[in-house]
């Protein structure tokens, strides 16, 4: 986690509340789908050891969340949250609940109401959490059990949720000049995948060769990286017949990631202008599937990425010029 990221945990038991602010290090857009994305909530919300599974997202108003966080010994723990009041990348208010896996609402645990803000910055994105309980009671119960530590494990997660997007799109684009390639996923099996391509197509890789996690630099702004996964690739790009470039990287599920036969290809356009971009992703994306707006990122790139209304992948990326 970065350190430089401000993280306040108030408890105040005159009105039984918790108060939470948290920046994170991406735009408002990439903050906001990562809240309310289900696909992406079930990447982060639950602590580790525990996994997050939703079985339900019906994100609006009296719709409701219903999944549940399970454990490496097989116990599982239901939750719902029932949705009261939503404003798009503003705030979204919820009553949260224990509750079995049809959203009956268990007796022995507290309820509470969330309250999440939203609000975006020059280079981050706050989001102020307001936590209301019952009773005194509700509250000293929850802290006891380990609710400050659970959800800063869980906040972790996204931080690293969010390096890794960004660190496996890193770009060795040197100019401008607009190309289309294809980016592969891999469970593994990146190197293996690229040496036989190589050899198929008589050619080299090119930018920065094979670039693997190992070779991420330590930093506190981001988690150390696992070492079953460092030897694994990063990034790696090979022309291919017609100056097609073929881009890989190995996804793995340490660093938030789930691989499927759905997700392992994309289509990855590289416009000449940010403002091209932003025309490609907009019309792509009509009626389709937003993963990741469009949004300058740390590697020097304006980038973007969604699946279209026939379920076809695509990155748009236009990339800062080195020169």
């Amino acid at each position: 986690m970065n350190s430089n990221l401000r993280f306040d945990f108030i408890v105040n038991k005159e009105n039984n509340t918790v108060q939470v602010k948290r920046e994170f290090n991406a735009n408002l857009e990439l903050v906001w789908e990562a809240w309310t994305n289900p696909e992406i909530l079930d990447q982060w919300w639950a602590p580790k050891p525990y996994q997050t599974k939703t079985k339900f997202m019906d994100f609006r108003v009296n719709g409701m969340w219903l999944y549940s966080m399970r454990g490496p010994q097989g116990d599982t723990h239901w939750c719902k949250a029932d949705y009261t009041s939503i404003e798009h990348q503003k705030h979204y208010s919820y009553l949260d609940n224990f509750c079995d896996e049809d959203g009956k609402v268990s007796a022995k645990f507290p309820n509470s109401h969330w309250t999440n803000v939203f609000s975006e910055n020059a280079t981050t994105t706050s989001i102020d959490i307001t936590i209301q309980y019952e009773s005194l009671e509700d509250l000293e119960k929850v802290i006891e059990v380990g609710f400050k530590e659970g959800l800063s494990m869980a906040i972790d997660n996204l931080d690293q949720y969010l390096e890794a997007q960004f660190m496996l799109r890193q770009q060795n684009k040197s100019s401008r000049k607009a190309r289309v390639c294809t980016y592969l996923n891999f469970d593994g099996k990146t190197e293996e995948a690229f040496l036989f391509y190589k050899k198929v197509f008589q050619s080299e890789f090119i930018g920065k060769g094979i670039q693997r996690f190992g070779d991420i630099p330590a930093s506190s702004e981001h988690p150390p990286v696992a070492e079953e996964i460092k030897k694994m690739i990063l990034h790696v790009e090979l022309p291919i017949t017609g100056n097609h470039i073929l881009m890989g990287t190995d996804a793995p599920k340490e660093m938030g990631f789930s691989m499927n036969q759905g997700n392992n290809m994309h289509i990855c356009l590289e416009p000449e202008s940010r403002e091209e971009a932003d025309r490609l992703f907009n019309e792509l994306s009509v009626n389709g599937h937003i993963t990741m707006p469009m949004a300058d990122m740390f590697f020097g790139a304006y980038f973007g990425e969604f699946s279209d209304q026939y379920g076809i992948n695509w990155m748009i990326n236009f990339q800062h010029s080195n020169e």
